[in-house]
Protein backbone atom coordinates (compact mmCIF):
# COMPACT_ATOMS: atom_id res chain seq x y z
CA UNK A 1 0.00 0.00 0.00
CA UNK A 2 2.61 2.75 0.83
CA UNK A 3 4.29 2.23 -2.38
CA UNK A 4 1.51 2.60 -4.28
CA UNK A 5 0.72 6.11 -2.58
CA UNK A 6 4.57 6.82 -3.33
CA UNK A 7 3.79 5.81 -6.52
CA UNK A 8 0.53 7.80 -7.21
CA UNK A 9 2.87 11.10 -5.27
CA UNK A 10 5.01 11.07 -7.85
CA UNK A 11 2.08 10.67 -10.37
CA UNK A 12 0.85 13.83 -8.94
CA UNK A 13 4.23 15.51 -9.40
CA UNK A 14 5.08 15.06 -12.76
CA UNK A 15 1.34 15.53 -13.94
CA UNK A 16 2.30 19.63 -12.70
CA UNK A 17 5.33 19.84 -10.72
CA UNK A 18 5.83 23.51 -11.78
CA UNK A 19 5.49 25.40 -8.20
CA UNK A 20 5.63 23.04 -6.31
CA UNK A 21 8.33 21.36 -4.43
CA UNK A 22 9.24 18.55 -1.93
CA UNK A 23 10.16 18.69 1.90
CA UNK A 24 11.32 15.44 4.04
CA UNK A 25 8.47 14.97 6.54
CA UNK A 26 10.29 15.02 9.81
CA UNK A 27 7.42 12.37 11.63
CA UNK A 28 8.19 9.87 9.07
CA UNK A 29 9.57 6.91 10.77
CA UNK A 30 11.94 3.79 10.39
CA UNK A 31 9.69 2.05 8.15
CA UNK A 32 9.53 4.81 5.63
CA UNK A 33 13.62 4.38 5.32
CA UNK A 34 13.77 0.36 4.86
CA UNK A 35 10.55 1.18 2.21
CA UNK A 36 13.19 3.43 0.23
CA UNK A 37 15.38 1.21 0.53
CA UNK A 38 13.16 -1.40 -1.44
CA UNK A 39 11.99 1.26 -3.58
CA UNK A 40 15.48 2.24 -4.73
CA UNK A 41 16.62 -1.01 -5.49
CA UNK A 42 12.96 -2.02 -7.18
CA UNK A 43 12.42 0.69 -9.05
CA UNK A 44 14.09 3.95 -8.06
CA UNK A 45 17.18 3.88 -9.84
CA UNK A 46 15.72 2.82 -13.01
CA UNK A 47 12.98 6.61 -12.60
CA UNK A 48 15.89 8.36 -11.48
CA UNK A 49 17.86 7.32 -14.93
CA UNK A 50 15.22 7.64 -16.79
CA UNK A 51 14.36 11.25 -15.20
CA UNK A 52 18.37 12.64 -16.01
CA UNK A 53 18.05 11.03 -19.65
CA UNK A 54 15.09 12.96 -20.97
CA UNK A 55 15.91 16.30 -18.84
CA UNK A 56 19.15 15.95 -20.62
CA UNK A 57 17.28 15.52 -24.05
CA UNK A 58 14.39 18.63 -23.25
CA UNK A 59 17.24 20.57 -22.16
CA UNK A 60 18.83 20.78 -25.60
CA UNK A 61 16.25 22.64 -27.18
CA UNK A 62 15.16 26.41 -26.03
CA UNK A 63 11.50 25.42 -25.72
CA UNK A 64 12.22 22.12 -23.65
CA UNK A 65 14.44 23.68 -20.92
CA UNK A 66 11.63 24.31 -18.27
CA UNK A 67 10.38 20.69 -19.11
CA UNK A 68 14.18 19.16 -18.96
CA UNK A 69 14.17 21.25 -15.31
CA UNK A 70 10.95 19.66 -14.09
CA UNK A 71 12.78 16.07 -14.82
CA UNK A 72 15.57 17.02 -13.06
CA UNK A 73 13.28 17.95 -9.85
CA UNK A 74 11.74 14.39 -10.30
CA UNK A 75 14.85 13.20 -9.25
CA UNK A 76 15.02 13.02 -6.03
CA UNK A 77 11.32 11.92 -5.46
CA UNK A 78 11.59 9.12 -8.06
CA UNK A 79 14.95 7.79 -6.03
CA UNK A 80 13.13 8.18 -2.38
CA UNK A 81 9.70 8.87 -2.14
CA UNK A 82 8.87 7.76 1.06
CA UNK A 83 8.62 10.27 3.38
CA UNK A 84 7.85 13.31 1.38
CA UNK A 85 5.41 15.50 0.98
CA UNK A 86 4.79 17.93 -1.77
CA UNK A 87 4.41 21.61 -1.20
CA UNK A 88 3.61 24.87 -2.89
CA UNK A 89 7.03 26.45 -3.23
CA UNK A 90 6.09 29.91 -2.10
CA UNK A 91 6.13 28.28 1.38
CA UNK A 92 8.69 25.57 1.16
CA UNK A 93 8.78 24.91 5.13
CA UNK A 94 5.26 25.24 5.86
CA UNK A 95 4.95 21.01 6.87
CA UNK A 96 7.64 22.30 9.48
Amino acid sequence: MPFGIAAFRIGVYALWPFGYTTVERRDAGAASCVGNVLWLILAGWWLAIAHIVTGIALCVTIIGIPFGIANFKLIPISLFPLGREIVPSDEPFATR
